[in-house]
């Protein structure tokens, strides 16, 4: 590692951090979906939080808006073991947010072993079923065997903003302008039963979060 990476690393967290709420405090704010994932809050069952990588920069922000105001709790996150890794580690701490380190790459079976018992504590979790490296909007299985193990439902996770500036990165990745208007749509919980296909809870997984992004575009155009 490059002594400028050494350097930048540790204070990346912190600055991306601030500059986030900072953002959040512009932007003119939606949600939608509450009511269902509301009533696994409230008694403190665990969910799985699913969204599509492009769109995660305010989920944490989200998160810690939405505890304060809708008894959320917050969530343990999968990241990966890479450098960068390191540094969405670091960024979703200062909001309050633990993390698993692995991916389908690397550290893969022992994050999964993490991830169902934090379920199993009633932890809700949250993953990026397209990450870490795409392809963007293609689901990976890890999120329909989690949820088939533990028995926690999957929720839907889509978030939208217009007007917002869309890297050219693989996951086209979203970050609104300040000022923008800013949709956050949860999806009804989604069983899957241990016993399913898993093939075709994939698919519909898939295509649950493609509606919520769907919806949350709608709200967030002008």
């Amino acid at each position: 590692m490059s002594a400028l990476a050494r350097v930048v690393g540790p204070l990346a967290p912190p600055i991306a951090a601030t500059l986030v709420r900072m953002l959040g405090t512009t932007l003119r704010m939606t949600v939608a979906g509450t009511e269902a994932v509301g009533r696994h809050w409230a008694p403190g069952r665990p969910v799985i939080y699913a969204v599509w990588h492009g769109q995660v920069l305010l989920v944490p922000w989200i998160n810690e808006r939405l505890r304060a105001s809708h008894g959320a709790r917050p969530a343990t996150v999968l990241v990966s073991r890479s450098r960068d890794g390191e540094i969405v580690a670091g960024y979703l701490s200062r909001f309050g947010l633990d993390s698993v380190r692995g991916s389908t790459s690397q550290g893969g079976r022992e994050a999964g072993r993490a991830l169902v018992a934090a379920v199993r504590r009633g932890c809700d979790v949250a993953v990026v079923p397209d990450g870490p490296r795409g392809p963007c909007g293609q689901l990976q299985p890890g999120v329909v065997t989690l949820a088939s193990l533990t028995g926690a439902p999957i929720v839907p996770l889509a978030v939208a903003a217009r007007p917002a500036l869309r890297l050219r990165s693989w996951d086209a990745f979203m970050i609104p302008y300040p000022f923008a208007r800013c949709a956050v749509v949860f999806g009804a919980p989604l069983v899957v039963a241990r016993d399913a296909e898993r093939a075709r809870a994939m698919k519909d997984v898939e295509a649950h979060l493609d509606e919520a992004t769907a919806a949350a575009e709608r709200l967030a155009a002008p």
